[in-house]
């Protein structure tokens, strides 16, 4: 983020940051999308420009960002004033002193602060805000921040699962209904848009509702306004959407699986959340903070990890992200007494020793090797540990024939773990799959 310092002679303006000017193009995105005033042509073209700006700014390099959008401001008197980089400690600092809330910790990572700094911006808003990142990024915490830090704090909170719901209860479920609409009505029921009026509801895996509940969603979004199922009654609802999804619902538009329509009346402000292998200088302060939230819950001491399981915690892959983090951290805290191990860990995440035998099987050339140039002992125990992964993998693939749901159900894996796994070592399961077809000799 970039923060304007003006001169003591040249009256204090408001900041401008890379995420506001963004927010203000996909605003204007939005509002040419659904204005009634223009011809379809002169929207297309008038789009077509907006997105041409927006792939032009991202384009910009850090500084001339900054400097593009204060010279873009109008005030062309004013002086140009070189622009004061603020370093990610300073940004995560400023948030705090905003009194920006924040149920959980959160530290300095760049891509999570950018995330953040939009939701802030977003929060006094009634904007819709789409919010994508992976399974277990933190996607409903974020929700709830973007609720905390608005006009609704006091009002609401409503969340919705969109794939837990069945699609024949679906209407029901946001709508409610009227008693005596279907089998098993047997009174007047609110639904969630109703439970949420003046508040904020949250729908969860918005890619997974169905078609026919997206064209329903879509009037609420235009009109304000419900219907229950078996009435007639159309009912006013004031309520803040926040929609969330790990799918790529841009994709899944042009495929026509999810409604552009839909999609662009949701993500007038869109945030990204990174996942936990991309700001890995969380971990330490995550394994640290879940631990005492663990500890309190189970009213005992905060459990104590071995090095071994601490450097394990801090390398860790975690294709579930910060909820996996903190589901292991509950489990070690649980299972383990004072010191948590390796033995603790659950079974199809837990360090091999049959990986070791794969090492020395294959005479250990390559961890050898990595060992030589290892310059501490951790470093050297994650050679070996990610040469003996490796080994382990490829023998395997061998052994079934390169068929990696085989090689999950042989060694009570989970199928995704080892994809991920495969993935980490540039292991393709293909290269597997003719090699006990040769004949011999050839």
């Amino acid at each position: 983020m970039k923060l304007y310092n003006p001169t003591s002679a040249t009256p204090a303006t408001s900041s401008v940051t890379f995420a506001g000017l963004i927010e203000k193009i996909e605003i204007l995105r939005s509002t040419l999308r659904w204005s009634s005033r223009l011809e379809r042509p002169e929207i297309e073209k008038l789009l077509k420009q907006a997105t041409t700006l927006r792939d032009e700014v991202m384009g910009l390099s850090h500084k001339e960002r900054f400097v593009a959008a204060a010279s873009a401001s109008g005030e062309a008197e004013a002086p140009v004033v070189e622009p004061v980089e603020m370093s990610a400690r300073e940004r995560r600092q400023a948030l705090m002193e905003r009194s920006f809330i924040f149920e959980g910790t959160f530290g300095d990572n760049p891509k999570l602060l950018e995330a953040l700094e939009i939701a802030e911006k977003a929060s006094p808003t009634d904007l819709p805000v789409l919010i994508d990142g992976e399974s277990g990024t933190g996607k409903e915490l974020m929700a709830k921040v973007i609720h905390a830090n608005g006009i609704r704090t006091d009002k609401p909170f409503i969340s919705v699962n969109c794939g837990a719901i069945p699609d024949s209860l679906l209407e029901s479920e946001l709508f409610g209904h009227k008693k005596g609409a279907f089998t098993g009505a047997a009174n007047d029921r609110r639904g969630k848009f109703e439970s949420a009026h003046t508040g904020t509801i949250f729908l969860d895996e918005i890619g997974e509702l169905p078609l026919t509940g997206q064209v329903k969603l879509l009037r609420v979004l235009e009109a304000h306004e419900i219907q229950r199922v078996g009435s007639d009654e159309v009912i006013a609802v004031d309520t803040r959407i926040v929609a969330a999804t790990n799918k790529d619902l841009r994709r899944m538009s042009q495929e026509g699986t999810f409604r552009e329509d839909l999609f662009y009346r949701l993500s007038v402000i869109h945030v990204t959340l990174p996942a936990l292998r991309e700001r890995r200088d969380e971990i330490p302060l995550l394994v640290s903070y879940f631990g005492d939230e663990a500890a309190g819950l189970l009213k005992r001491r905060p459990v104590k990890l071995t090095p071994r399981l601490r450097d394990f915690l801090l390398h860790y892959e975690y294709p579930g992200n910060i909820r996996e983090l903190r589901n292991l951290m509950y489990r070690l805290s649980c299972l383990a007494g004072d010191t948590a191990d390796f033995i603790h860990l659950p079974q199809d995440i837990r360090p091999k020793p049959a990986g070791l035998q794969a090492v020395a099987a294959a005479g250990g050339k390559a961890s050898v090797a990595d060992l030589s140039t290892a310059t501490s002992l951790s470093e050297a125990k994650r050679a070996a540990s990610d040469e003996a992964e490796r080994a382990f993998l490829e023998r395997g693939l061998q052994e079934v024939g390169g068929t990696v749901a085989e090689l999950a159900r042989r060694f009570d894996m989970n199928r995704s773990h080892v994809q991920m796994l495969l993935k980490k070592h540039g292991i393709h399961s293909k290269d597997f799959r003719n090699n006990n077809r040769h004949p011999e000799g050839k």
